[in-house]
């Protein structure tokens, strides 16, 4: 299966729809960083809590900008 391409900069989280899961495409977009810098943060242990579902990450959208809100202060 082949990864899907990056989305545009312009990119802005309320086109996502709240009540599904954001994949690491979803959170690259929303926080305007590379997925391997996701995939790094995850190794490290730094970044937005996620989950696995089978071989893929899932991230709940709320916990994700409550994560890049705690970054900010």
């Amino acid at each position: 299966m082949a990864r899907q391409p990056a989305l545009p900069l312009e990119f802005t989280a309320p086109a996502l729809d709240c009540d599904r899961l954001w994949t690491i495409d979803d959170v690259s977009a929303f926080l305007g960083v590379s997925v391997p810098t996701i995939y790094q943060w995850r190794h490290r242990g730094e970044g937005p809590p996620c989950m696995r579902l089978g071989k893929h990450l899932r991230f709940d959208p709320s916990s994700v900008r409550t994560w890049a809100a705690s970054k900010v202060a």
